[in-house]
């Protein structure tokens, strides 16, 4: 088959869940004998830009450097070019890229949309950003011949707000054991640290760990990877929460060295809420991190029972101060999380792709997909996300939240 991937940065990876994917992807799909287009955004300052990577062919278009139109402008071009040079099928990464699913229909490409998370509850997107994306979503699941969900809580959201069935996709799980050589040169050592690695996101909850753990009594140091590219208030609150014991790296881009922090961190923290299952928190499951996590249903999905979890920053005080005076516990957590990581193969996922695209250039797929309209007029209760309380909640609240779940 002819397989085309649409709507990310591109390949090679080097930013985030989505580009790992059709790097892990394509390059097996590649293997396999399919051909695999990947396009890619190029910016005014790129070095040499491949015609081909791990086997894949790479199709290089600009977009346009503003936030709120980066990613539509450039599918845009994507898919212009890509209607002149059909394939068998093509899959859209995002669901803010639905707007121009129309045209693949128009010519006649079979198209899956990978929908990704729940992108409207994101702050950083403001009230017309927030309103275009859940548009965005009816549009996914009106025009789209299938539609791709990376974790079992955003197939069920699907079906909940428009009964449209998903396919579910999830990401790899890399099992790896990089040394820890590295570590010296930012002054750490093997379980000598906690850490955290997210963008400065409100939704990622950076500030609630960071604040949660200057609660704590932790002798270990919170070690912070990550920046803020769009939020420059929002990362003055997380440094304004810190004290001495917290250390930020900003970005670490060298793979070997963030691998390696992954590896020997003594917790793992992960505040991520809204962007259904993460590559950052497989990562740290694939490296046996015992894992402290934002109580939600993307999370709880992955780390199960090998996880403990807050909601705001008291209870990250006590899970620090608590995994602290339990290394043994923390020791067959991190055992357990590892455990879990073999159930994510690259393999799985790239067989699994595979069998839709053929379903696709088959159209072996309903002739009438849901029309788009949602069941429900408010957001669903089980996937709000709590604003981070200072205090833990009281009995009343819990059984608030206890029931919410219920539903």
């Amino acid at each position: 088959m002819r397989i085309a991937m649409v709507g990310t940065r591109g390949v090679p990876a080097r930013y985030g869940g989505f580009e790992t994917a059709v790097e892990e992807v394509g390059r097996r799909l590649a293997d396999r004998g399919h051909s695999v287009v990947v396009y890619c955004r190029t910016a005014g300052d790129d070095g040499e830009r491949l015609e081909q990577h791990l086997g894949m062919d790479l199709v290089h278009l600009p977009a346009a450097r503003k936030r709120s139109l980066e990613t539509l402008s450039h599918t845009a071009l994507s898919v212009a070019h890509l209607v002149r040079h059909r394939t068998d099928a093509a899959i859209v990464f995002n669901a803010a890229n639905s707007p121009l699913l129309p045209l693949l229909r128009a010519a006649r490409i079979p198209v899956a949309t990978h929908v990704d998370g729940l992108e409207w509850k994101r702050a950083k997107w403001g009230p017309v950003g927030q309103r275009y994306y859940r548009i965005a979503e009816s549009m996914a699941v009106r025009w789209s011949d299938a539609l791709i969900a990376d974790a079992q809580g955003i197939a069920d959201y699907y079906r909940r707000e428009f009964a449209a069935p998903t396919t579910l996709l999830s990401y790899g799980a890399p099992l790896i054991e990089p040394g820890a050589d590295r570590l010296a040169e930012l002054g750490l050592t093997p379980g000598g640290y906690h850490l955290v690695v997210a963008r400065f996101e409100p939704e990622n909850h950076v500030d609630v760990i960071v604040e949660g753990y200057t609660r704590s009594s932790a002798t270990k140091p919170l070690v912070v990877v990550g920046s803020a590219p769009y939020s420059d208030a929002y990362t003055a609150r997380v440094h304004a929460a810190a004290d001495e014991r917290v250390r930020f790296l900003g970005g670490v881009w060298d793979q070997v060295q963030l691998d390696q922090l992954y590896a020997s961190a003594y917790t793992y923290l992960h505040g991520h809420s809204v962007g259904g299952t993460n590559p950052s928190l497989l990562r740290a499951i694939g490296a046996g991190a015992a894992v402290l996590a934002y109580d939600v249903d993307f999370n709880r999905e992955v780390v199960a029972e090998s996880g403990r979890y807050f909601a705001n920053p008291a209870d990250v005080a006590a899970l620090v101060d608590a995994t602290e005076a339990d290394p043994e516990g923390v020791v067959k957590s991190g055992l357990r999380a590892r455990e879990l990581a073999e159930h994510y193969s690259w393999d799985d996922v790239a067989a699994g792709y595979e069998q839709l695209a053929l379903t696709l250039a088959r159209r072996e797929f309903p002739s009438r997909r849901p029309r788009g309209r949602r069941l429900s007029v408010q957001p669903p209760e089980p996937f709000r996300v709590p604003a981070p309380r200072s205090e833990p909640a009281d009995e009343e609240d819990a059984v608030v939240v206890r029931f919410r779940r219920a539903q």
